[in-house]
């Protein structure tokens, strides 16, 4: 996670400040390994903050989207629910099973290999990549495979 210091910096500079509601959600979503969404950002910081409300979040949010402190993910093709991850996680693409909704991160260069490529075809220049694989995962795969049986 980014220093306290330098997250405020950022804030400032874009006439905003490092507000409590700012600071607890930042700290959800750098301390978990899940993908949440909007309403689970809420209940977690509602037990930390009970007087937080879901206007407040879904706004934080927001804020901390167009700031690109967070980003904000679809994991169907249907886009029906947003999720939101820390920057700090690093490059990284995701596989949602299709059996069991699972959510699997998903870390190859082969993306940046092909960002390459067609850099070097057309003299594009790529800021980033947003690629969501579906399927199924080896245990619905597996579960699939013995009702067959």
């Amino acid at each position: 996670m980014e220093s306290k210091n330098s997250l405020e910096s950022r804030l400032r500079a874009a006439g905003r400040r490092m507000t409590p509601q700012r600071k607890l959600i930042l700290s959800i979503l750098d301390q978990t390994g899940d993908h949440l969404d909007a309403e689970e950002v809420y209940r977690r910081a509602k037990q930390q903050n009970s007087n937080l409300n879901i206007a407040t979040v879904y706004r934080t949010l927001s804020i901390l989207k167009d700031m690109e402190l967070i980003e904000q993910r679809y994991f169907a093709r249907d886009h029906n629910v947003e999720y939101y991850e820390s920057v700090n996680k690093g490059e990284h693409y995701h596989f949602t099973c299709l059996g069991c909704r699972k959510i699997i991160e998903v870390e190859t260069p082969k993306i940046v290999q092909v960002q390459k490529e067609f850099s070097a075809l057309t003299g594009a220049k790529f800021t980033h990549a947003c690629v969501c694989f579906e399927g199924y995962c080896a245990n619905c795969v597996n579960d699939e495979e013995n009702l067959t049986l």
